[in-house]
């Protein structure tokens, strides 16, 4: 239930921030970047092990020297007692009113069959509502808790970020694919109840991209073969090409953009 804080130690410093889960790598990572660099300060939030400390420690530093303020936090995004220290040392940190970016980019869940093969046993009740409740209903919590504290700015962005496996099939991707469907659903749901708030909230839609989660995918290197053949720019997706579509995105222009699923693929999940 512990999370371990990095980066800057200052409080109520005055600068509009993106609040980042899942911020140590893939497109966490690129997107904390290009908010930096778009003068924003970051607050990331992320599950490592030590071993991966001097990336984590890396990553700061890289975010500091953009001159934005920085404070990662080390512990399970999923987990309730984790989620309110967060909000709660956010809320000391940089005051009310202050979040204009919350991104939901956690990457965690089961992968396996629904029903068991060859004598294995299909995907369990724990499994499912582990993959469920960290990839999708996390949103819900988090958005709760941020609202009740104050942080989310009138004219806020919220963005989720989904796959195209929310609506096809992969290979023992059911858990994960039943999560994003959720997502999606939850990010509809949060659209009409936070537009009076002057919140949006839209679902992101990336392409098939090379990131430590889709690497944990069976098969990946036939999902790989297969994007490259549908999109039409012959290429996968990367994660700077999605993060820098978030700064764009969450610009004052885009207030009238709400409750979407936003393809960020360059044209792939519509071509055959």
């Amino acid at each position: 239930g512990a999370c371990e804080r990095r980066g800057t130690r200052g409080r109520r410093l005055s600068t509009r921030w993106a609040l980042i889960l899942g911020a140590s790598s893939g497109f966490g990572a690129a997107s904390a970047r290009a908010f930096a660099a778009a003068g924003y300060g970051i607050l990331g939030v992320h599950l490592d092990r030590r071993g991966a400390q001097p990336g984590i420690d890396a990553l700061v530093a890289e975010l500091e020297a953009t001159g934005q303020p920085v404070a990662f936090f080390n512990g399970n995004a999923a987990d309730a007692t984790v989620r309110a220290g967060v909000v709660g040392a956010i809320t000391e940190l940089v005051g009310e009113g202050t979040i204009g970016v919350f991104l939901h980019s956690l990457a965690f869940g089961t992968l396996g069959h629904f029903v068991g093969e060859d004598g294995a046993k299909g995907i369990t009740k724990k499994q499912l509502d582990m993959t469920l409740d960290v990839m999708a209903h996390s949103l819900i919590y988090w958005t709760q808790d941020l609202v009740e504290a104050g942080l989310l700015v009138d004219g806020g962005r919220i963005f989720a970020m989904t796959s195209s496996g929310s609506h096809q099939t992969w290979a023992l991707y059911g858990p994960v694919s039943a999560a994003k469907a959720a997502l999606e659903a939850h990010v509809r749901q949060l659209a009409t109840e936070l537009a009076p708030l002057g919140i949006t909230t839209n679902a992101i839609l990336a392409g098939v991209t090379r990131t430590p989660a889709l690497e944990k995918i069976p098969g990946n290197e036939g999902l790989i073969a297969t994007a490259l053949r549908k999109n039409p720019h012959s290429r996968l997706t990367v994660p700077d090409d999605v993060a820098v579509c978030l700064v764009d995105l969450a610009r004052p222009g885009t207030h009238w953009m709400n409750g979407n699923i936003i393809r960020v693929d360059g044209g792939e999940d519509c071509c055959a």
